[in-house]
């Protein structure tokens, strides 16, 4: 291939892998109704779990998790310059955000960004795990631990690389994870929102 076309390619191929909805594949695998069809209509791990089938929400989150670390390995496998990394970090996430294979309706992101952080700095990664489990945990809502762990992400960045770009890319994701949960966080503060396993009747 044209070295001139190796990026560009990079980040549609990590776009279009990051579309793969494992949500709705591990779904059909166990027999399951499409987790846009009950709970919050995301078609995340958090949602599927609401099935009550914890194998296939297990699916659903490793899968999403290692297409946003697969994307982002291979492209320092590959050993692209540090602009086309950071945007190929932000590519995969953006296709789970946006899939083009369900009409750009996806997911919140959450375990694709952390994959993407894991493969960027393992460190990185473990660090905003942590944020995200330990919220998560004691709060009962994975949505939280989504917002603390995104808040958390860039400014852990800035700390262990200081002002690269892909800290910046970092930061975009930070941004666009939290506008996913705006709704998620009208209800924390509403004392509406779901918590970890919540069962909600089909729609």
């Amino acid at each position: 291939m044209d070295s001139s076309l190796v990026v560009p390619a990079a980040i549609i191929g990590a776009y279009l892998l990051g579309s793969v909805p494992f949500a709705v594949v591990s779904s059909k695998l166990f027999g399951l109704a499409d987790p846009r069809s009950y709970g919050s209509g995301n078609p995340g791990a958090t949602n599927v779990l609401r099935s009550g089938n914890k194998k296939a929400a297990l699916l659903t989150l490793l899968g999403d998790g290692a297409k946003g670390w697969l994307a982002v390995f291979l492209a320092k496998h590959y050993m692209l310059p540090d602009v086309a990394i950071g945007l190929v970090a932000v590519a995969v996430f953006f296709g789970h955000l946006f899939p083009v294979f369900l009409k750009f309706k996806g997911g919140k992101g959450v375990a694709t960004a952390a994959g993407v952080l894991l493969a960027l700095d393992w460190v990185l990664g473990l660090a905003t795990l942590a944020v995200w489990i330990l919220s998560a945990t004691f709060s009962r809502y994975s949505s939280l631990g989504a917002l603390m762990a995104a808040a958390a992400s860039p400014l852990l960045a800035a700390m262990m690389w200081g002002a690269t770009f892909q800290m910046l890319a970092v930061g975009v994701m930070s941004l666009a994870l939290i506008g996913k949960h705006w709704g998620n966080l009208q209800r924390l503060l509403a004392g509406t929102e779901p918590k970890i396993g919540a069962k909600k009747k089909p729609r």
